[in-house]
């Protein structure tokens, strides 16, 4: 999948399991664990969304906010030398600043 499942603000990245043959997801964004998985894509949406319900409201029966999942925004004060070599490097690579920097910190 290109573009990841959400619902209610949650994310979630998606795999296939070809031994089991079920597609298997965990929530994204979050340190607490949440998992589901589904035989076909609607399995795997109904799941989904069913995992984040019930995350809500297993967070909230035991008297715990559950966690909000990061913007995917980060936002940092460099200097202006520094703001101006990720410019060039990120130009040179082909990429906006934003990609660029994504990449290299995924790699990280």
């Amino acid at each position: 999948m290109n573009k990841p499942l959400s619902y209610k603000n949650y994310s979630a990245n998606i795999e296939f399991d070809p031994d089991d043959r079920i597609f298997v997801g965990h929530l994204t964004g979050i340190t607490d664990i949440v998992s589901f998985h589904g035989e076909s894509v609607s399995e795997l949406i109904q799941a989904f969304e069913a995992a984040v319900d019930g995350y809500i409201e297993l967070s909230e029966k035991h008297g715990v906010k559950p966690q909000k999942p990061y913007s995917g925004k980060l936002m940092l004060r460099i200097s202006p030398e520094i703001h101006a070599k990720v410019a060039r490097t990120a130009e040179a690579s082909g990429k906006s600043i934003n990609a660029w920097v994504a990449d290299v910190l995924q790699a990280a």
